[in-house]
Order: structure tokens, then C-alpha cells, then sequence
């Protein structure tokens, strides 16, 4: 290897670039692919090149996850590295998971050596032949904007600046480069490795034209409605969103919402259900939602206005998806939030229809949340069950700058939460346990705020825990891991009762395919980590072990399994 300066090994080079980018971290679960990008990280090291953090990862769906985790809390585009073919296998759920979310990623995954001998680089041991792929970015190529095989170390640099500007392109997205070690071992000059990308994204703007439509139809609309299941934006916007509904008196339902758009205490936040809202109103805005109802159950006016909003108001990735859209505008919602509120204020609105309005959508937002405490309470006489942990969790984190990623977990709305980030659910993909991971993610960009993960005990046994405690403790991550345990499939349960109501299994102890008894005991899986643990059985207990587990992570930065026995669903 050759000790001048002026070079580097490609495999630190492209470290080097991707700093230059902006990436902090890069979560890594290495393998034998990975010699050259080992020895370009200690060359860097050497060399004092800048480089963004590498961090040992040891399953890959974990990497996936935190590096979701990382941008939902950030904004911020991060890079995982995997191992071939295997190791992209595992990382597939994570990447579809971000594709589904618009979550732009930079995936990297070694490539076996293509040459059986004599040049440097080439096949040595026999799983060198064992990870030979015709398509290996097929594992990967349906959740990715865009793929390529690095052909030439020289390309490092453009490559990844068109790979990190697709990337954060609207709508934003995973993308995909694979590594084959023969080139990674070349040598390539340092000169323009740590230059600034000569790419920048492609950012959607709304069109003025179709905003004044919308502007003009939500305006006059006497029963309009708002759901919004990704969010409403940055911080900036989230708190307009917030003004905006309140004054025009908007109601907001957050049905499978997946990012919190509006406190769940507002006043014209009316809960998950858009179903009696949605069959009265003549203009419905939908949010980026993917999913705003269900068909066979919520019925839509049959002369109901509909503006679909949001980065890909279409959701084209998906093959069938045939919601009404009278106007699609395309936008982040950063951006076409604030345009479509400072338009509807210059139109104005006839003021005594939104007082009426806005004091009748509060009345009724309020008893939602009445009754929804009295059923969590109410639902304690039989055990713990998700409601009251939900309801316990709330209170608990009043007043504390804090993050809740539920999978499967806890229940918003029961659940109060407040403020942007203050609430992330698993995406609507489905790729199980995500949410343990990404709460680490969440936790490494932002060491100061409380990070909450609740999930069910499946998708506990999903997130590779043995992995992700090693993780926390590796890291020094003061997550809190609410483990919520009915000894089942839950989902699967609902599911099928939901399908055949009067059927045979609705009517049966034993729903067969759901059971996942004798369960684990996840305290000592947690303590096998050092982490702070406790299991709770009786409702009075939940309060206090909450707070107890709140106060490890916060003041002895430790981070904390809480396992609870709740009832079946």
C-alpha cells in the first residue's frame, strides 16, 4: 500500500466523500467484503481526513431502522454498509420500510469479489463463490429510488453526489450502490474526495395555481376535514398547521397516523376515526396519507371535494391505490402548508360559519378525549391493557421534551403527546420491529430528549433485542424499551375477527397461527445488557413503574427494558 498523501484507498474515499455530504453516521454490519474499507478507515485515521462516524452495527434490520430513526429526528440523510448479499437480505425490510415512508438512505452493500484470482482483491475463502448473485440489487431494487454497481474507483465522488441528490429528491427515498472489493482496493487521488457535491436535490414547489384552488375550496367549504397521517412538515410548519386549524376551525383526524401532525390535545384534533366526519364533508384535504380511510367502512360524500397533498400525492410506488383526488398537489409538506394557508388568508372566510364551526369541532374533539380516559380507566378491571398504558405513559411525559416511537405499542390519542417529533408509529409497510431500533436512531440525534419505544412482545422478538440492547449500551443510548406483552399475535387476532366476525375463530378461545406462548422472559434478555429492568402485572403498578424507569434513563443515563403483562386484545 502505498504511504503518499496525495492518494487514498478507495474504500476510505468513500468515507471522505460521504462526510463531504453531510452524512454523520454510517451504520455498519461489516464482513469479508470489507478489507479495503477497514484499511481506508484506519489510512484516513493516519491521514487526519475528516470522516462521518462509523458505527458497529450487529444485524443489519437494526442499521435500517437507526438510520430512519436518525433522519425522522433530524432530517438528516444517513448511510448503512452491509455485507453482500446476505447481509442486504436483512437489511430489505428496513429498506422498504423507508421507501414507504419516504425516508431518504444511502444503502451500500459489498459485492463478492467478480475475479476468482490474480488481481488484488479477488475471491480467497469459499463464501467468495457462496455470494455470487446474478441480481443482487434485485434483494433490494423495488424499495430504491435509484441503483447502480460501483464499476471504477474514480467514480466514488459522482457517484455518490447523484446517489445522495436522488436520495433527498422529492419525494425522498432509499437509494442503492454496490461495492465490489476489487475496486474498493484501488487507489485513487484524494484531490476532490472531500469537495462539495456538484449535485444538489430536485425539491417539488407547489404550483401557485393549484394552491389558490385549494385555498378557494377549503375557504368556502361549510364542513371541511383535514387527515393527515405523515405529519404536517418541519417545526415551523407544524406549529402554523396548528394556528391554521384552530382559526378556520378545521377538523384534523389522524387515522394509522405514522407522524404526529397536530397535538392530540388540540381542539380540532377529533381522534383516529374519520368515519363520521368524512360521510358529512363537503371538502376533505388529505394530508400525505397514504391510506386516509377505509373504503368497505368510511363512505365519502358522493359530491365531496378531495385535495390530496403532500410529496408524492399520488403515492405512484404503489400499484393500486384508487382514493378519489378531484385536485393533487405535489410539495413537501414544509413548504406547501405555509403556501396554502397564507393564500386561504387572503381569501377570508365567512366568520360566524367558522366560529360556529370551531366551537362545535371542539366540543366534540373534547368529548373524544373524555371518553376515550374514562374507557382507559374503565378498561383496568380485567388487567393492564394498552389504553391504560397509554393513558399512563401520557401523564407521565407532560412537560418533558420527549419522542414516543410506537409499534404496535401504545395508542395515540389515549397516548397525549405534543409538539413536532413527538410521535412516530410504524410504517404502514409493516416490516416488524422497527420501532426499537429507530428509537435509537432518534436517541443518537438528539442525546438531550427522551426516547420512548413501545411494541408489542412480537414485534419485540422482530427487532433482533439481542442486537439492539448490545447497541444501547455499545452507544451509550438512555432509551426506554415498553415491552407490551399479551403473549400473541395481536394484529393477527384482530385481523381475522375483523374478517369473520360470526366466523368460527371470533367464537374460539384459541385463535390457531397467533399464539406466541410458552414467552420469553425479556428482562433477562435486557439485563443481559446491563440495562435497568422491571415486569409489571397489576394496573396500580404501571404508574410508578414508568416513572421509575423514566428517571434511570434520565438521570443515570441508563438505558431500560419495562415488560408489561396486558390483557389479549
Amino acid at each position: 500500500m502505498s504511504q503518499d498523501d496525495s492518494v487514498i484507498t478507495a474504500g476510505g474515499a468513500i468515507f471522505t466523500k460521504l462526510k463531504a455530504l453531510g452524512v454523520d453516521y454510517v451504520f455498519v454490519n461489516s464482513g469479508t467484503d470489507f478489507p479495503p474499507i477497514v484499511e481506508g478507515l484506519v489510512e484516513a485515521a493516519q491521514k487526519n481526513i475528516e470522516l462521518p462516524t462509523p458505527v458497529v452495527i450487529p444485524h443489519e434490520h437494526a442499521a435500517m431502522g437507526m438510520a430512519m430513526g436518525y433522519y425522522e429526528m433530524s432530517g438528516r440523510c444517513q448511510a448503512v454498509m452491509l455485507h453482500t448479499n446476505v447481509g442486504l437480505s436483512n437489511g430489505a425490510t428496513g429498506a422498504i420500510n423507508a421507501a414507504c415512508e419516504h425516508v431518504p438512505m444511502l444503502m451500500m452493500s459489498g459485492r463478492t469479489p467478480v475475479t476468482e484470482e490474480t488481481r488484488f482483491g479477488a475471491r480467497t475463502v469459499p463464501i467468495g463463490w457462496g455470494q455470487e448473485m446474478r441480481d443482487q440489487t434485485a434483494l433490494v431494487r423495488e424499495a430504491s429510488k435509484w441503483d447502480y454497481e460501483l464499476k471504477f474507483p474514480e467514480q466514488i465522488s459522482g457517484v455518490l453526489d447523484r446517489a445522495f441528490a436522488i436520495a433527498n429528491s422529492t419525494p425522498k427515498g432509499p437509494v442503492y450502490l454496490s461495492l465490489p472489493r476489487e475496486t474498493l482496493c484501488e487507489e485513487i487521488p484524494r484531490a476532490g474526495t472531500s469537495a462539495a457535491s456538484t449535485m444538489q436535490p430536485a425539491k417539488a414547489g407547489p404550483s401557485p395555481h393549484e394552491i389558490e384552488i385549494a385555498a378557494a375550496a377549503l375557504a368556502k367549504a361549510k364542513r371541511p376535514l383535514v387527515i393527515a397521517q405523515r405529519g404536517s412538515g418541519d417545526a415551523d410548519s407544524f406549529a402554523l398547521f396548528g394556528e391554521w386549524a384552530e382559526e378556520w376551525g378545521i377538523p384534523v383526524c389522524s387515522w394509522w397516523a405514522t407522524h404526529l401532525a397536530i397535538d392530540t390535545d388540540h381542539p380540532c384534533h377529533v381522534g383516529d376515526d374519520p368515519g363520521p366526519w368524512l360521510a358529512e364533508a363537503d371538502v376533505v384535504l388529505v394530508l400525505d396519507s397514504l391510506a386516509p380511510w377505509w373504503p368497505d367502512r368510511h363512505k365519502l360524500a358522493d359530491d365531496a371535494h378531495v385535495i390530496n397533498m403532500g410529496p408524492d400525492p399520488l403515492f405512484s410506488r404503489f400499484p393500486i391505490r384508487n382514493f378519489r383526488s378531484n385536485l393533487s398537489i405535489a410539495g413537501e409538506n414544509a413548504d406547501t402548508i405555509p403556501a396554502l394557508i397564507e393564500a386561504m388568508a387572503r381569501i377570508g372566510g365567512d366568520v360566524d360559519v367558522i366560529k360556529a364551526r370551531r366551537a362545535n369541532v371542539a366540543e366534540k374533539a373534547q368529548a373524544n378525549r373524555y371518553r376515550q380516559a374514562a374507557e382507559a380507566q374503565a378498561s383496568t378491571a380485567k388487567g393492564i391493557t394498552k389504553q391504560w398504558v397509554s393513558a399512563c405513559l401520557g401523564e407521565a411525559l407532560k412537560g418533558k421534551t420527549s419522542t414516543v416511537y410506537s409499534e404496535l405499542g401504545t395508542k395515540l390519542g389515549t397516548l397525549e403527546r405534543k409538539g413536532h417529533n413527538a410521535f412516530f408509529q410504524e410504517p404502514h409497510s409493516g416490516g416488524l420491529g422497527w420501532s426499537f431500533p429507530a428509537a435509537m436512531g432518534g436517541q443518537l440525534a438528539d442525546r438531550d430528549r427522551i426516547i420512548v419505544a413501545t411494541m408489542g412482545d412480537g414485534s419485540y422478538i422482530f427487532s433482533n433485542p439481542t442486537a439492539c440492547h448490545q447497541i444501547a449500551e455499545a452507544l451509550g443510548l438512555p432509551v426506554l424499551i415498553i415491552v407490551l406483552n399479551n403473549r400473541e399475535w395481536g394484529a393477527v387476532r384482530q385481523s381475522v375477527v375483523g374478517t369473520y366476525p360470526n366466523g368460527y375463530a371470533a367464537q374460539s378461545n384459541e385463535v390457531p397461527l397467533t399464539s406466541l406462548e410458552p414467552s420469553p422472559d425479556f428482562v433477562c434478555v435486557a439485563q443481559a445488557s446491563r440495562a435497568w429492568t422491571r415486569r409489571v402485572d397489576r394496573p396500580e403498578d404501571v404508574p410508578g413503574a414508568i416513572e421509575a424507569a423514566l428517571e434511570a434513563i434520565s438521570d443515570r443515563k441508563q438505558h431500560a427494558l419495562l415488560e408489561i403483562s396486558i390483557l389479549k386484545d
